[in-house]
């Protein structure tokens, strides 16, 4: 068991607790919540069956770990909303220049701050798939829902954002135009 578990520990670690404090948003708590994850594993392991990938399956236990702590919590789904502060995620390109690095910035910034205020199952979908990288497959099995759910799901988060982006981008344009006006 210790070997299987090393390796598990070893392969999955670092996506694991990414997940945890994308979902979380606290680096403390997240480890907390990393440590309960492989407390189940290993009372739980003797029971995996194999019919989903271990990535999958650990995966599953992380939501789960997760949405436990937020339920302990007041109301755990307002909570989620709360959690994320996405302005703390960079972008990592070495080879851009600096103002295409800050203009791409806050692009991404923009984008998280719609996502903080986008329903939980979008979140959650998004962060898998494009933040994870996982396969709809291993979407479907983490969160327990049918392969169209979470293609629907996909779908209507990206094109939830895609309006919100708009939004904030002609909000951003009606202020820069108010401005203009109140000059002299």
């Amino acid at each position: 068991m210790n070997s299987v578990f090393d390796e598990l520990y070893s392969k999955y670690h670092q996506d694991v607790f990414n997940f945890l404090i994308y979902m979380v948003q606290n680096r403390q708590q997240a480890e907390d919540l990393v440590q309960e994850v492989y407390i189940r594993v290993l009372k739980s392991y003797q029971s995996f069956e194999g019919k989903s990938s271990e990535k999958t399956w650990l995966f599953s236990i992380a939501k789960n770990v997760a949405i436990d702590h937020f339920r302990k919590q007041k109301n755990w789904k307002n909570r989620i909303l709360e959690k994320f502060d996405w302005s703390r995620n960079e972008l990592a390109s070495g080879e851009a220049l600096p103002e295409e690095i800050a203009l791409a910035n806050e692009e991404i910034q923009e984008l998280y701050q719609c996502l903080k205020q986008c329903p939980t199952d979008y979140r959650l979908v998004i962060i898998m798939r494009y933040l994870q990288d996982l396969s709809i497959k291993e979407t479907t099995e983490i969160l327990e829902w049918s392969e169209s759910k979470v293609k629907t799901t996909q779908h209507r988060a990206l094109k939830w954002l895609k309006q919100e982006m708009k939004q904030r981008l002609r909000k951003g344009d009606e202020n820069i135009e108010e401005i203009r006006l109140e000059r002299p």
